[in-house]
């Protein structure tokens, strides 16, 4: 048994970062200032196979696993959260309901696209009082014309408003698990609108709005998976979502452990390097330590999603709480280390502390996750 990456995931690595730093670090500030994805981004993604990596090869994906995506993950949030997640949602947390259940049409129209940046996707779940309880969605569909009509209220989308596709999660019969459906919903259907970009703590660089489903009409065939089957549909898709985001924490961590270790290597205290210091160092070895059991953690988690471990949900839940309380402990050590000079708002490090706050959030919080590994302890 390995506990490093064998070769193909290391050259993987090595890729994914040479291709961030090249194409991703420089589009960064820029993007920060304006709030927005940089839609000049998408095409580089595509054509280095970042946004396919779970797509099939007829589709112009690799056929890839999910310890792929959580490499692609860490490596794109080292350089911005905001820009991470919004190719992340596209390819690996939307498009994927696409890959698994689209039928061929759905998948003719949307996976190549998908997979070269041509078209984004957007999962649209969360409603205004309906989040981590999947099951008490309200949005509904109902039959009408040889198609359904959609109507109810989304909040929290990411990509909403440069999305080309949504899918969409409306009740389409009894309350409770077994009456959400999914549906493929094209940009631009008349009844579907959204609101302004909602201005957020951190990943500033992507789009994130409520969405609004008044009389949206879409044919009988833009039911993705199966009528009624919608909430387990999502709940497997929570598994990569959340390998995902452990994986960005990681990132963020990584990119302030070292950003850290350099500041404070520089950075003189009375007279000598902070380094100098047993306090300093120790607390930097604090950081390394918590990062590298996070990064076991989730790469365990990915190998066993990928075999069908029978313990891989689990195993997600774990690493999803591991690493996002992980990275959150990490970045605000990294803001202390370097001080005031980490508290303005040009530094790195405040912007992987803002960024890093909603994995502990998005994708099922801490809460959910700590459910998911205490079941049956009650009895």
């Amino acid at each position: 048994m390995s506990w490093e990456l064998d070769d193909e995931h290391r050259e993987f690595r090595d890729v994914c970062r040479g291709f961030v730093d090249k194409v991703v670090r420089p589009a960064v500030d820029a993007a920060e200032a304006a709030g927005t994805f940089p839609a000049e981004l998408w095409k580089p993604l595509g054509d280095a196979g970042m946004l396919g990596l779970v797509t099939p090869p007829e589709f112009g994906g690799s056929d890839g696993d999910a310890l792929a995506v959580a490499i692609f993950a860490e490596e794109i949030a080292r350089a911005s959260g905001g820009i991470a997640v919004t190719a992340l949602v596209s390819a690996y947390m939307a498009g994927t309901h696409l890959v698994r259940y689209g039928s061929p049409a759905q998948q003719d129209r949307w996976l190549a696209a998908i997979a070269s940046g041509e078209a984004v996707a957007a999962i649209a779940v969360t409603e205004p009082d309906t989040g981590s309880d999947v099951a008490r969605i309200r949005s509904t569909a109902r039959p009408a014309d040889d198609g359904w009509v959609l109507d109810g209220r989304k909040m929290f989308i990411t990509n909403a408003g440069i999305a080309d596709v949504l899918v969409v999660a409306a009740r389409t019969g009894e309350p409770g698990r077994r009456g959400v459906t999914l549906f493929e919903v094209p940009a631009g259907t008349p009844g579907l609108s959204f609101s302004r970009p909602l201005p957020k703590m951190g990943w500033h660089s992507s789009d994130t709005r409520e969405v609004v489903l008044d009389g949206v009409r879409v044919p009988s065939d833009a039911v993705v998976g199966a009528v009624d089957r919608g909430f387990y549909q999502i709940m497997e898709g929570f598994q990569l979502e959340r390998i995902a985001l452990a994986a960005m924490g990681l990132g963020h961590a990584q990119e302030c452990l070292d950003l850290a270790l350099g500041y404070t290597r520089e950075r003189e205290a009375f007279g000598a390097p902070l380094t100098h210091l047993q306090t300093i160092r120790h607390r930097l070895a604090l950081m390394e330590i918590e990062l590298d059991a996070a990064r076991l953690v989730t790469h365990q988690a990915a190998a066993r999603l990928d075999s069908g471990h029978p313990e891989a949900g689990r195993s997600v839940a774990r690493a999803k709480y591991l690493a996002a309380v992980a990275a959150n402990r990490i970045v605000d050590d990294a803001v202390q280390l370097f001080g005031g000079a980490g508290f303005v708002e040009e530094s790195p490090v405040a912007r992987h502390y803002r960024d890093a706050r909603i994995l502990r959030i998005g994708g099922g919080t801490d809460e959910i996750q700590l459910e998911i590994l205490t079941r049956g302890m009650a009895g």
